[in-house]
C-alpha cells in the first residue's frame, strides 16, 4: 500500500486515464476488533464498484473485465494490519494502485476518466510529513515522517553504506571519542553522495527535513553545504544504525515545538486577518472564498468534518449522512481547492478554531 504522495506522483495520478477509471474509497480503523469489520466492508465496496461497472453501457465488455481484474489484484494487495484511517483504491484499464490514508473518507465509487484525488491531497495535507536523515560514517539512512510515527524510506538509493576497517562507531559513542573518519577524504565523499541524493528527494518531494547523527557528522554536513543549510539539527548519534522508535524518540520534542510554534502563527494570522477583515469563518463562507481563488492561509482543525448539502451553488446547508445530494468530503474539497490556488494550508489541534465553528480563512482581497 502507498502511503508517500510527492507533487510528481499526485500529478500522474491526476491525469486523464481510458475510461472507465474507477475510484473506490472507504473509512478503515487503526485497532482491533474494527479490522473484522473493515474487511467485508472492503470487500462489499469494491464488489459495488464492479456492480457499476457492468451496469454502465458505455463500457466495453472487454474493459470491465480487464479494470475488475485490476480491482481483484488491488483488493489482494490490501493488508489491513496497517491500516490508517481510510483507504483508497484506483483501479484503470492496464493498472491499479492502493493508498492508505492517516483521514478518514466517506465511502463512495466514482467512476470517470480521472480519479478522485480529493482526499488523497487532503489527508496528505493533514499528515504534515517530512523527512528524517540520520548520518553516521558508514551508513545514512532515510525515514518517511508523519504526526505520530516514522518509518524507513527505501528511495534514492538509502540506506547508503560503506566499509570502513578498524572502524566500530557504536563503541567509538560509548566512550565519548569523535571517530577520525569523519575528517577524511572518503567520508567527506560518502556524506557528499548522501547530500546529493536527499537533495533530489527535497526536489521531488519537498518537505521539512530533520538532519540527525553525532556533532562531528553534522558539522561536516554543514562544510558541504547543501542539504543541511535548511535541515533542523538533532545531535543524536547511533540513529543511522537505529530503530524507527529511536528516531520517532529522538525527534518528537522537535517537532513538538514546532507544531506549536506554527499553531501559534497561525493563530496570530487569523486574529490580525479579522483586524484587516480579510477574514472567513464556517464552512459555508470558507466553501464560498475558496471557490473564488481568496484564500490565502486555510486553517482547519484536525478531526474537523461536517456533511453538508449544496442549495444550488449559492450555499451550504447542514445534511445527513447518506442523505440525497449531501456532500460528506466537503472539507476535503476545500483544501484541494485551495491548495490548488496556491493557498498555504494549515491543521491545528481541534478547539483551537471554536469561534470560527472548525474552518477559517485568511483572504488575499
Amino acid at each position: 500500500m502507498e502511503h508517500a504522495l510527492s507533487p510528481t506522483t499526485l500529478s500522474e495520478l491526476r491525469r486523464p486515464r481510458p475510461y472507465p477509471a474507477v475510484s473506490v474509497l472507504t473509512p478503515t480503523h487503526r485497532r482491533e476488533p474494527y479490522r473484522a469489520q473493515d474487511q467485508v466492508r472492503l470487500r462489499n465496496v469494491v464488489a459495488e464498484a464492479k456492480k457499476q461497472l457492468e451496469a454502465d453501457p458505455s463500457v466495453t465488455r472487454e474493459r470491465r473485465v480487464d479494470v475488475e481484474r485490476q480491482l481483484d489484484q488491488a483488493l489482494a494487495e490490501v493488508d489491513l494490519t496497517y491500516a490508517e484511517d481510510g483507504l483508497a483504491i484506483f483501479a484503470a484499464p492496464g493498472e491499479h494502485q492502493v493508498w492508505s490514508l492517516a483521514r478518514t473518507v466517506p465511502e463512495r465509487v466514482v467512476l470517470s476518466d480521472t480519479f478522485l484525488t480529493r482526499n488523497l491531497v487532503s489527508a496528505h495535507a493533514a499528515q504534515r510529513p517530512f523527512w528524517v536523515l540520520s548520518v553516521s560514517a558508514d551508513r545514512v539512512t532515510l525515514w518517511n515522517g508523519s504526526p505520530d510515527r516514522v518509518t524507513e524510506a527505501r528511495v534514492g538509493g538509502f540506506p547508503l553504506t560503506r566499509g570502513i576497517e578498524n572502524f566500530d562507531a557504536e563503541r567509538m559513542e560509548r566512550i565519548g571519542d569523535n571517530p577520525s573518519t569523519f575528517r577524511d577524504e572518503g567520508t567527506r565523499h560518502f556524506l557528499k553522495d548522501a547530500d546529493s541524493a536527499m537533495t533530489t528527494i527535497l526536489r521531488d518531494a519537498p518537505r521539512p527535513l530533520y538532519l540527525t547523527g553525532e556533532q562531528a557528522a553534522l558539522s561536516l554536513m554543514d562544510e558541504i553545504g547543501g542539504v543541511s543549510k535548511e535541515a533542523t539539527h538533532v545531535p543524536h548519534g547511533g540513529l543511522a544504525h537505529g530503530t524507527r522508535e529511536a528516531v520517532w524518540q529522538a525527534i518528537l520534542p522537535r517537532i513538538t515545538a514546532e507544531d506549536r510554534r506554527h499553531t501559534d502563527a497561525v493563530a496570530r494570522e487569523l486574529v490580525s486577518a479579522r483586524g484587516r477583515k480579510a477574514f472567513a469563518a464556517g464552512v459555508d463562507e470558507v466553501w464560498h472564498s475558496a471557490r473564488e481563488g481568496r484564500i490565502r492561509l486555510l486553517a482547519v482543525e484536525e478531526n474537523y468534518r461536517v456533511t453538508v448539502r449544496d442549495e444550488g451553488g449559492d450555499h451550504l446547508i447542514p445534511a445527513d449522512s447518506g442523505e440525497l445530494d449531501s456532500r460528506e468530503d466537503i472539507v476535503d474539497e476545500i483544501v484541494e481547492q485551495c491548495l490548488e490556488t496556491g493557498a498555504e494550508v494549515r491543521f491545528v489541534p481541534d478547539g483551537t478554531l471554536d469561534d470560527a465553528h472548525g474552518i477559517a480563512g485568511v483572504l488575499r482581497y
